[in-house]
């Protein structure tokens, strides 16, 4: 048996992700009522539409978000974003997270999912300020020892002052190494025994997007 775990945020009507970027918004296209008019009698849809920045909610950095020459949404390949063995490391009550916590550990081509709790702040004022984040050097050790893919269930996997530089960003995506970030539900995941799924649209042109995270539990 085998069981699955929710790791996503719910993207609602101006829901706020990050500051400074707007939240999502929700229309209709075509209501139930007006299709009543273009089906048989009986028969009726709903077509809804979303206006979002693409770093709403749950999402994947892909190298492009950095990297000019990098492979967008439309270019990272499958095996990069599913069905991978996952490891977490539990980093909780921490504000940097420093790479003593992964040493020792096999991250070789798996997905590392930082549990840091500061999902729980998810939707208040407090989400935005002092969040964890990735200590550079435990990210060059990730990549060293290759990672296939690194989430975090906070604000951002680099601290975040103004105009600062972003290295966890710039080692891991430098190396091709997907980032999901705005993760939840880290605690319901066992440290190992899982495989990770983080499957964004093949939209070309763009470095990030919205994610249906989740992971498959053996037993």
């Amino acid at each position: 048996m085998t069981r699955l775990i929710e790791l996503s945020h719910r993207i609602t009507e101006g829901m706020r992700t990050y500051p400074g970027v707007p939240g999502p918004r929700l229309g209709v296209h075509l209501s139930r009522e007006a299709s009543r008019e273009v089906y048989a009698p009986g028969t009726e849809f709903h077509i809804g539409s979303i206006e979002l920045v693409a770093n709403t909610g749950t999402y994947l950095d892909t190298p492009y978000h950095r990297y000019p020459e990098g492979p967008d949404l439309s270019g990272v390949p499958l095996e990069a974003i599913a069905d991978l063995p996952g490891l977490v490391v539990r980093a909780e009550g921490l504000r940097s997270v420093g790479r003593e916590l992964f040493e020792g550990g096999d991250v070789r081509g798996r997905a590392v999912l930082v549990h840091t709790g500061w999902d729980r702040h998810f939707g208040t004022e407090d989400y935005f300020h002092g969040h964890p984040y990735l200590e550079p050097e435990a990210a060059l050790w990730l990549v060293e020892q290759g990672a296939a893919l690194v989430g975090i269930d906070t604000l951002n996997i680099d601290d975040t002052p103004p105009r600062g530089e972003r290295p966890a960003h710039t080692l891991l995506l430098g190396a091709g190494i997907p980032i999901v970030e705005h993760m939840t539900g880290l605690a319901a995941l066992p440290d190992t025994g899982f495989r990770f799924h983080a499957t964004p649209p093949m939209v070309a042109g763009l470095g990030t997007f919205p994610v249906r995270a989740y992971a498959v539990v053996d037993g």
